[in-house]
């Protein structure tokens, strides 16, 4: 996964990737940077990461500096303490030999690779509590030859003021240097600060995709070169390469099983989303009325929300992606609108439901035979003593002329139904084998009647090329479910067709 994803982030132009911290108790890591060396990577060099020396010790007979060596990265990034409370209190050592480990080791590995960074850990907490001693660590590492003096905000607490403030104290000081930022984000500032740091000299910023890192997160490189481009004017990863930012943002959540943030800036899916009826309006006219800048050039799309606001502009305006030529005065744009809202008041909502509204849309236009009838289905939930559960469905479909009845077994109702209906389809249509669930969601719409109330159930179904949501609602579970479920099933093979 660690080799698949450093090449997408080649491709997207990301100058630096960190690979880890190659040592013994670290076999993930020393494996990444051996297979790393085989490929041919056009923009990215690949980093090592590791710490200064150990007390009492020499930068040569050190084991963290030999592996970072031994690892044959490109560049190597330490981190050193900057913090005075850190020295004294955590690593328990003198200031003064804390600085000499810093000068030290640095100078050592830049014998044996070209470009070494110094990570300050704690840098802003240590400016705060004796400006003079985190300057002084940040002057052992340009005595040691640093090639970049990264300044870390370890635990994320800084406004972007006083930040600003503090970078640019560093720009002063070491004017020479090339200052690096790297943030976390425990007060919701990480990117903010980045960009505060870059107008005052910084030249460097190390983050995440996505902001995926511990605690609150790291800063999100997603929205940082985005900014840094757009807004900012400096290029960074390029134009051209912009356009790959939004797919690379959820390549690596898709690599790395984590539910894409559907809101973040520029990536998410509903960071260029229109709901209310005037924003949509706008939006339609000039697009600058209601977004700052235009979705393509992130490789993000426009979305125009269905909802009890939509008029018939949005049902427009998303029928063009199926029908180029049609315009509002079409009669089935009404038809498709009134329908819309009819469902929306039984508890249907179409905003994460494309491929239901597709759906919808080609029936109320004609456009549409079914693939398959459903003549019936059963769920068999049992459970007995001690046992654990078990689900069994049975499905007869009439397909091709043909009516087949088979049973399947499944971790749940709904994994048993989804199993069932794709041994019955598959020998007739094989691309449903491409076809799996991304994500499954279930809402109460209305909670007074108890269990009794009515439930929608939004499906998330990927073929590997396209994802499409699909929704369901009924009082039962199941049915809900199933219904969400056979929507996913006749759009792929819709779209096929």
């Amino acid at each position: 996964d660690k080799l698949i994803i450093a090449q997408k982030l080649d491709d997207l132009g990301v100058h630096y990737i960190e690979g880890g911290w190659p040592n013994a108790s670290n076999p993930t890591d020393l494996q990444f940077f051996k297979e790393v060396q085989k490929f041919d990577l056009k923009n990215s060099k690949i980093a090592a990461f590791g710490s200064t020396r150990g007390l009492n010790t020499t930068a040569d007979n050190d084991p963290i500096l030999r592996s970072l060596i031994e690892s044959e990265a490109e560049v190597i990034t330490i981190f050193g303490k900057t913090w005075d409370l850190h020295v004294t209190d955590i690593i328990k050592t003198t200031l003064e030999e804390n600085l000499v480990m810093i000068e030290e080791s640095i100078a050592y590995l830049k014998k044996y690779c070209g470009e070494v960074f110094f990570d300050a850990e704690h840098f802003f907490d240590g400016y705060r509590s004796n400006s003079e001693y985190a300057l002084a660590a940040l002057g052992a590492a340009v005595k040691g030859g640093a090639d970049c003096l990264v300044l870390c905000d370890t635990n994320g607490g800084l406004m972007p003021t006083e930040y600003a403030q503090i970078v640019k104290a560093v720009v002063d000081n070491y004017p020479d240097a090339a200052i690096g930022l790297h943030n976390h984000n425990d007060s919701g500032c990480a990117v903010a600060n980045a960009i505060a740091g870059f107008e005052v000299g910084a030249m460097h910023v190390q983050g995440t995709i996505n902001g995926i890192g511990e605690r609150c997160g790291n800063a999100d490189l997603c929205t940082i070169i985005a900014n840094i481009e757009l807004k900012l004017g400096i290029e960074s990863i390029g134009k051209e390469n912009l356009k790959k930012l939004t797919e690379t943002s959820l390549f690596v959540n898709e690599v790395a099983n984590i539910q894409h943030n559907s809101h973040l800036p520029y990536v998410g899916q509903a960071a260029f989303a229109h709901k209310g009826g005037a924003h949509i309006d706008g939006v339609l006219k000039k697009s600058i009325s209601f977004e700052h800048v235009e979705p393509d050039i992130v490789g993000n799309e426009r979305t125009l929300i269905l909802s009890d606001q939509s008029g018939g502009a949005t049902v427009v305006e998303k029928l063009k992606k199926i029908y180029p030529d049609i315009d509002k005065s079409d009669p089935v744009v009404k038809e498709i609108l009134f329908k819309v809202k009819e469902m929306e008041s039984q508890g249907y909502q179409f905003e994460v439901a494309e491929g239901s509204f597709r759906l919808l849309s080609k029936k109320i236009k004609g456009d549409y035979a079914e693939p398959f009838i459903i003549q019936g289905y059963r769920v068999i939930e049992e459970k007995r003593n001690g046992g654990e559960p078990y689900s069994e469905a049975t499905i007869k479909v009439f397909a091709n002329d043909k009516v087949v009845h088979t049973a399947a077994e499944g971790d749940g109702p709904v994994n048993a139904l989804d199993n069932a209906i794709r041994k019955a389809l598959t020998k007739f249509y094989p691309q449903l084998a491409e076809v799996h669930l991304k994500n499954f969601k279930v809402i109460v719409i209305e909670g007074d009647s108890g269990t009794s109330s009515k439930v929608r159930v939004t499906i998330e179904s990927s073929d590997g090329n396209e994802v499409w949501g699909t929704v369901g609602v009924s009082e039962n579970i199941i049915e809900a479910s199933w219904i969400a479920l056979i929507d996913s099933i006749n759009y792929k093979l819709m779209k096929e067709s």
